[in-house]
């Protein structure tokens, strides 16, 4: 059972007042009564340090708690910006019935992992959108790598291009992503030009706007419905969150 310094703290008080004469029980605590309470509280403390541990978990519980909160609501407020967001790159069934977003990095090897499981499902499922937020978060070789990925979707190249940057295991270096963007078919020379289109500065800029509103600070992080949740997820769990979410929409 773990100690609760809420309740100690008026046992500790009441304690000190009744060691001070009755004339004053009704006033504020006079120099000495308060010291007499720091000391209470201090000895205490020094005969069960645990719990400070105690009182630290449970601030950081109760701040767990305020922080999803306020990412929920975040979500239901902006859930356009989530679900439907005209420049986020869509694969599987655009016109799903049930939608998945993926805050993802290039660099980031669960999200490598999950790549072609991810893919896997969303293919045999055959009703579900999966709306791809770039959230190049792991250095500079994860920006050159989204804005490569995001500049391919002008030649209608993002999805092979995504998933062939998924499956390298090599450093993303330049030479590497031009490399593989050959190999997929897009035109090196009109990609590297389209990478510096400032629309792909307000697209990354928005997403990690949104991520940070959205307390996501983990690769990858999936929001299925009105649940966030963050790592790698496990297929099946992925197949039943889809259809969770398709029974409560019927």
């Amino acid at each position: 059972m773990k100690f609760s310094f809420s309740r100690l703290f008026p046992a500790l008080l009441a304690a000190a007042l009744i060691a001070a004469p009755a004339a004053h029980a009704q006033d504020d605590l006079t120099p000495k009564q308060q010291e007499a309470v720091k000391k209470l509280v201090h000895d205490y403390i020094m005969e069960n340090p645990g719990i400070i541990a105690d009182a630290i978990e449970a601030l950081r519980a109760k701040e767990d708690l305020a922080a999803e909160a306020a990412a929920k609501k975040t979500l239901a407020d902006r859930k356009d910006e989530v679900f439907s967001d005209a420049d986020a790159p869509v694969l599987g069934n655009p016109k799903g019935d049930v939608t998945v977003v993926e805050f993802f990095d290039y660099r980031c090897p669960y999200c490598k992992a999950m790549a072609d499981q991810v893919a896997d499902v969303i293919k045999a499922d055959g009703k579900t959108k999966l709306v791809m937020k770039e959230f190049p978060v792991l250095g500079p070789e994860s920006v050159t790598a989204s804005r490569a990925a995001l500049a391919a979707v002008s030649q209608k190249k993002y999805d092979e291009f995504h998933h062939a940057l998924m499956r390298l295991k090599e450093p993303l270096t330049d030479k590497v992503l031009m490399k593989t963007a050959a190999e997929v078919g897009l035109n090196v020379d009109k990609l590297k030009k389209d990478m510096d289109d400032q629309k792909i500065d307000t697209i990354l800029k928005n997403n990690l706007k949104l991520a940070h509103d959205l307390n996501i600070d983990a690769t990858p992080t999936f929001i299925v419905g009105d649940q966030i949740i963050p790592g790698a997820v496990p297929a099946q769990s992925l197949k039943q969150l889809i259809e969770q979410t398709r029974k409560g929409k019927s």
